[in-house]
C-alpha cells in the first residue's frame, strides 16, 4: 500500500448501503468520505480531492448524471479528470451509454457487485490512472 491513504468519495443517499460499503472499503485501507446528495457530492469532489469517486444516479437535489457532468466540466483539470465509477441499481442501456458519454470510468450495478468486486475494480482503475 502506498504511504498516502487513498481517498474515495462516495456519493450515496442510502445510509445503510453507505455504511456497508464504506466499512468494506475502510477495512481495505481506504479513507472514505461520504456525501448524501448530489450537491454535496459535487462540492466534495472539488474540496476533498478524492482519488476516486463512487457515484449513485438516483440522488436528491442533483442526480448522478448532473454531478458527473459538473465534475467533468470543472475548470480545475485535476477535478475534471477524477476517476468515477457509477454504482447504482438503476440499469438500462441508455443509462450506461449516458454515463460513458459523460466519461464515467465504469458502471456497476449495486445488486450484482460484491464488495470484493468493487474493491478490485477500484484498484484496477486507480492503477490505470497512475500509469497515465
Amino acid at each position: 500500500m502506498p504511504d498516502k491513504k487513498i481517498k474515495i468519495l462516495m456519493v450515496e443517499d442510502d445510509p445503510f448501503f453507505s455504511r456497508l460499503c464504506s466499512r468494506a472499503l475502510e477495512d481495505e485501507g481506504f479513507n472514505v468520505v461520504l456525501a448524501s446528495n448530489g450537491e454535496l457530492g459535487l462540492e466534495a469532489a472539488e474540496k476533498e480531492d478524492p482519488d476516486l469517486i463512487l457515484l449513485d444516479i438516483m440522488l436528491p437535489r442533483m442526480n448522478g448524471f448532473e454531478v458527473l457532468a459538473g465534475i467533468r466540466s470543472s475548470s480545475d483539470p485535476k477535478v475534471a479528470s477524477k476517476p468515477i465509477i457509477i454504482l447504482s441499481n438503476l440499469y438500462a442501456k441508455e443509462e450506461e451509454e449516458k454515463s460513458q458519454k459523460l466519461r464515467a470510468n465504469d458502471y456497476l450495478i449495486k445488486a450484482n457487485t460484491t464488495s470484493e468486486e468493487l474493491i478490485k475494480k477500484i484498484r484496477e482503475i486507480l492503477s490505470k490512472n497512475q500509469n497515465k
